[in-house]
């Protein structure tokens, strides 16, 4: 067992270690714009990534709180199980997501896609609805990235074959960018003072 744990352990800090900087700090610029214009932020997706997007949520609306700075404005899709259940039963699962940014996603907001394989369709015809709305996409993925990688305008892909390991990525990354959106706001940082 102890030699589970350890493997473990190194694997993990070896996904960290390659985790792309350059794609996490250009999230944290989009969400500190998103901020600044007063656009809304939303969050998806399936399984272990709907309690990532609800947890994501959570932390970027409350955790980044900052007297005198703009709240960002952040909705969960995963949190409304009747109207998910709604959309599941009289259309297809695919909907889920879709159908509720049809009805509030607007120019300039921004669509946080969280799918391990980067291949769930609810997740992929989410962020097309998104695109064609003109929000900006963000992917969160793991494996090779998957379809989403390409489909969105940033995507982080937690280099690792293993979904635990790719959902344990997904919780670091939020809270690594709920910290710098934090830390930005001690220093006053909107678009402008980064």
């Amino acid at each position: 067992m102890r030699e589970r744990i350890t493997s473990y352990l190194e694997q993990l800090r070896d996904v960290i270690e390659r985790f792309p900087i350059p794609e996490i700090e250009r999230i944290v610029r989009i969400l500190l714009d998103a901020r600044s214009a007063g656009a809304t932020v939303f969050v998806l997706g399936n399984g272990g990534s709907a309690a990532t997007a609800s947890h994501f949520a959570c932390d970027l609306g409350k955790g980044t709180i900052s007297p005198g700075i703009p709240r960002l404005r952040v909705v969960a899709l995963t949190d409304n199980v009747p109207l998910l259940t709604a959309w599941a039963n009289d259309t297809d699962y695919v909907n889920v997501f879709s159908e509720q940014l049809e009805s509030l996603v607007r120019p300039g907001d921004v669509v946080i896609a969280i799918s391990a394989s980067g291949n769930s369709p609810n997740v992929l015809k989410a962020v097309e609805v998104a695109r064609k709305a003109g929000a900006t996409t963000v992917g969160l993925a793991g494996f090779d990235g998957g379809k989403l990688k390409s489909a969105v305008d940033v995507c982080v892909v937690v280099p690792v074959d293993h979904m635990g390991q790719v959902e344990d990525g997904h919780m670091i990354l939020d809270h690594l960018i709920t910290d710098c959106i934090k830390e930005a706001s001690k220093h006053g940082a909107g678009p402008q003072g980064r």
